[in-house]
């Protein structure tokens, strides 16, 4: 901890505790993404399609709740002040789920929701308010804010394994509470350094100031019955996400055409390209704690040196590509680029969906090789997610720097918003595809086998073929956006 500190000493004060208020803000997440599904099939005794339409949901609201949170910060509350609120509820969130019942679950849900919807963008604009415009240490402190959050990933995946492995859930939630009340106590410590600056609700009078606080809290209180209620209907609301997710695509579209510009007109419509892109990623990507992770759980061989691995390990993978990787691929393309090699968005975008599609189709593979019980060599699952987490560092960072160079200015909030609701779209469509996976007590793995392997050879050849397709458009997609802004690399972003 103290090489940690000495790091970030060189960075504006108040940086260095959102280094470690990141950490523990991640936990509860991490272990409600990575356990979630197996807590209610298992323990909750939830259908397999129930479950991941619940997950579906939860990541839907998740990242929908981002806009909103980050319009609501700065605005009607400040951003520590709707943080910390948001920790609350999520601190709520994770006791009332340790409870062990239904009922407790939805509750639990809608608390934890409603707070890491909402207070996700935070710490983000806290970080940014730290430094001037100028000031070129922004990017560094910014990916120690990113190491900070996949180390909450790490220790969150790697206690829910913990906790898996002896079906201890109600500990586990007990965990990821005391967890997310440590953020809340750092963020009490370090209160004066993380005050707003320069926001719309900084220059409130005192009068405003209190009327604004007063909507904030409304809001952020208001959503958690708004949240159960659309929780208990998890099929509907996803219909509902999907029909809104339709109408925004069919707005942009619209946008896109009468657009004036011939520059920019040009440039929304390869933003449109890769934002279909992304959903057929996000998908398949988000797949890993729904339809992949029953599949490990049953029809995998979990037992590697002796040891028996818990399925939120195997997302530790996915934590350490990320980790060790993106440098690695960030210095690995300058060398190419020195060399004279294109690697713009196009190319980019492209091989992360191969790569995400091959990480499927080695799993038919090894249901092909497995032994006459059933049970997948667990390498197979391993090199899944190793192909999985490499196509992610492609596709990725690149998203939200795309939107700043892609998006006309009176249009950015709408694309930003857009690229965030895509992903929530695909996690709605990723437990549509793992509602299609059997159910545990439906047979032995060589019966549920032939099952998994249409699935995910359905998924891998898909995403495969949506690559080549861009593969096939790259000409034309750089054409498109030749004419405007600099080119959009993986050096910018890593």
């Amino acid at each position: 901890m103290s090489i940690i500190k000495q790091k970030l000493s060189g960075i504006p004060e108040g940086s260095a505790a959102l280094f470690f208020i990141q950490i523990f803000a991640t936990l509860g997440y991490a272990i409600l993404y990575s356990t979630l599904v197996l807590y209610a099939t298992n323990k909750l005794n939830f259908s397999v399609k129930e479950a991941t339409a619940m997950m579906g949901v939860f990541g839907a609201f998740n990242y929908g709740l981002h806009l909103f949170g980050g319009y609501l910060g700065g605005r009607f509350i400040s951003n520590r002040n709707l943080f910390v609120g948001g920790m609350v509820l999520q601190v709520l969130g994770c006791a009332c789920i340790s409870g062990g019942t239904v009922i407790q679950l939805y509750w639990g849900l809608a608390l934890f929701l409603t707070g890491s919807g909402l207070n996700v963008t935070c710490i983000n604009m806290m970080l940014t308010q730290r430094f001037t415009p100028e000031d070129n240490r922004r990017e560094g402190a910014f990916l120690w804010n990113y190491a900070g959050m996949n180390l909450g990933f790490f220790i969150g995946f790697t206690a829910a394994g913990y906790y898996q492995l002896q079906e201890d859930y109600s500990s586990l939630f007990i965990f990821a509470t005391i967890g997310n009340f440590v953020s809340i106590v750092l963020a009490a410590f370090n209160w004066k350094t993380l005050k707003d600056r320069d926001t719309p609700l900084s220059l409130s009078t005192p009068s405003e100031f209190k009327k604004k606080m007063l909507v904030g809290l409304s809001v952020l209180f208001g959503l958690v019955p708004v949240v159960f209620y659309m929780l208990h209907q998890a099929e509907s609301t996803a219909q509902i996400i999907l029909a809104i997710g339709g109408l925004v695509a069919v707005v942009l579209i619209y946008l896109t055409v009468i657009h004036p510009d011939l520059r920019e007109r040009r440039n929304m419509s390869a933003y449109l390209v890769f934002t279909l892109g992304s959903v057929v990623f996000w998908t398949l990507y988000q797949m890993a704690p729904t339809g992949l992770q029953l599949f490990t759980v049953s029809n995998v061989d979990r037992m590697v040196m002796g040891i028996e691995i818990a399925p939120q390990w195997i997302q530790n993978i996915n934590t350490f590509v990320i980790v060790f990787g993106g440098p690695l691929m960030a210095m690995w393309f300058k060398q190419l680029r020195a060399k004279g090699w294109n690697i713009d968005v196009s190319l980019q975008f492209a091989t992360s969906l191969v790569l995400i599609g091959i990480g499927f189709l080695v799993l038919p593979l090894g249901i092909m090789v497995a032994p006459e019980n059933g049970m997948v060599a667990f390498k197979w699952i391993f090199i899944s997610y190793v192909f999985q987490s490499i196509a992610e560092l492609l596709i990725s960072p690149l998203g939200y720097a795309m939107i700043g160079r892609l998006a006309p200015a009176k249009y950015q909030g709408v694309m930003m918003g857009t690229w965030m609701l895509a992903t929530g779209i695909a996690s709605i469509l990723s437990s549509d595809f793992s509602g299609m996976v059997p159910e545990a007590a439906d047979g032995t793995p060589v019966t549920t086998n032939p099952t998994y392997s249409h699935v995910f050879g359905m998924l891998g050849w898909g995403s495969v073929a949506v690559g080549i397709i861009l593969f096939v458009l790259i000409p034309f997609m750089r054409r498109l956006i030749t004419n405007g802004p600099a080119k959009i690399t993986q050096a910018e972003v890593l």
